[in-house]
């Protein structure tokens, strides 16, 4: 047994109010705990429906290390099940995405099972007879989830069968997730392909954290949009022309602290929280010709410039994804291990709205988020360095002080100045209050 495996309390001491221990981020133990007790008692995002239109379409993902299909039932209905057999163990489904038709077949010996997971079929069940079979766990299937939630399309799931209600957990937060769907002249969204995937030899905090450090653009990315804003202005494009669209994705990164300073960040309970509260890198974006009219036509002029208006930068739902509500993406950051993370960049369609609004969210995916990409390989490699340079002894506390005050209170939202580590904060006290208090801890202890 190690140190913290039956020690909450040891778990609870790793986050203090400024600081937090660098074992959070390299240790297999903690890892091992945050699979067995954080990702199993928060809501974890799994999927878009549009991603299984049809009855039978799936889509394999995991929730934490715990593999899941995500399927589309006769009743038209989402499930997601574990992607496991109950007679041997084996997987059901390795593609990632799929349709199975009206029933799943393990291809070992050939159990069959509903859509919805419960047992349809079993090869030889004479076999069975007078064995208590029906008493077994096997009986009952594929085992679901302990519970699942469509929000206007996206699918959440919590693995375990208790816990937080999917409204208790999100609440206020899930404004950017509205916001983002009701930019669709029809209220709707479709997921455009495959996501973008990609590696990181990095804990998947780091990237989580990554979202709402606005000290870091300038710096960082000075190698990349710094230079490509250089070549820009060395060019002969001329005035009275449109800035290219590329132009306008990369320049913002460039904007001076004050910039960032200025467009604050709202933090939500257990752990949400975004950056661009008054203004973003994608408030300046030139409108699509068409757009406002058709927006205006769904909602009503004075809804549409409402929705319109809010432009918030990088919206975190922890634990392991962000969304960019105006250019329409998602980031899902799965954990493999404590220093391996898988990078999953989603785009969507507005359903509506004009192609132009696609192509840019395309673009920024490819420009920003893609193994190709320009900036995102700025991040990565500070990712790298730091899971290194965490394993050097002697210093062990990765210091989140900035813009912290004496006694904060994370149980209610909160807009502060948009430089503050306040979200980082915000989210190693929910991480140490889900997994302590999954352990047995006190609400005490999870909140020292």
């Amino acid at each position: 047994m190690g140190k913290y495996s039956d020690n909450p309390a040891a778990v609870s001491a790793l986050v203090q109010q400024h600081q937090v221990h660098r074992d959070t981020y390299i240790d297999a133990e903690i890892y091992a705990l945050e699979m067995k007790h954080l990702f199993a008692n928060t809501w974890v995002f799994v999927g878009h429906d549009s991603q299984t239109p049809a009855k039978g379409d799936y889509i394999t993902t995991q929730i934490g290390d715990q593999p899941v299909i995500m399927v589309r039932h006769t009743d038209n209905e989402i499930h997601v099940l574990l992607n496991r057999c109950p007679h041997k163990g084996t997987k059901i489904a390795i593609d990632r995405s799929g349709n199975t038709g009206k029933f799943f077949r393990c291809p070992y010996h050939a159990w069959s099972f509903k859509t919805n997971g419960c047992l349809l079929a079993i090869p030889l069940k004479k076999g069975y007879a007078d064995t208590d079979f029906s008493e077994s766990e096997a009986s009952h299937g594929m085992l679901p989830v302990g519970a699942v939630q469509n929000h206007r399309g996206f699918v959440f799931a919590r693995l375990a069968a208790t816990g937080i209600s999917f409204d208790d957990y999100f609440g206020e937060s899930l404004s950017s997730l509205d916001n983002m769907v009701d930019r669709a002249p029809e209220g709707r969204l479709e997921v455009a392909g495959p996501p973008l995937r990609y590696m990181h030899k990095c804990n998947w905090k780091m990237l989580v954290d990554n979202q709402t450090d606005t000290c870091h653009p300038m710096v960082a990315h000075e190698s990349s949009a710094g230079t490509a804003i250089k070549l820009f202005e060395d060019s002969d494009w001329p005035d009275d022309r449109p800035k290219p669209m590329a132009m306008e994705i990369i320049a913002p990164f460039m904007s001076p602290y004050e910039f960032f300073e200025e467009m604050g960040i709202r933090t939500w309970p257990n752990g949400h929280g975004h950056t661009g509260v008054h203004h973003s890198i994608h408030s300046d974006y030139s409108m699509a010709p068409d757009y406002l009219d058709s927006m205006t036509a769904a909602h009503g002029a004075e809804k549409a410039q409402e929705i319109l208006g809010e432009n918030r930068h990088n919206t975190v739902y922890f634990p392991n994804i962000m969304i960019k509500g105006p250019v329409q993406q998602l980031r899902n950051f799965i954990p493999l291990g404590p220093d391996r993370t898988l990078v999953e960049s989603y785009v969507y369609r507005l359903v509506g709205a004009p192609d132009v609004l696609l192509q840019r969210t395309a673009m920024y995916n490819r420009l920003i988020n893609a193994p190709t990409s320009m900036v995102g390989h700025d991040d990565l490699e500070m990712y790298e360095r730091a899971q290194e340079g965490l394993h050097v002894d002697g210093l062990e506390w990765i210091n989140i002080q900035r813009l912290h005050t004496e006694v904060e209170d994370y149980s209610a939202a909160q807009v502060e100045n948009g430089t503050t580590e306040r979200q980082m904060r915000n989210q190693m006290q929910a991480w140490a209050h889900f997994i302590t208090v999954s352990m047995g801890g006190t609400t005490e202890e999870a909140a020292q």
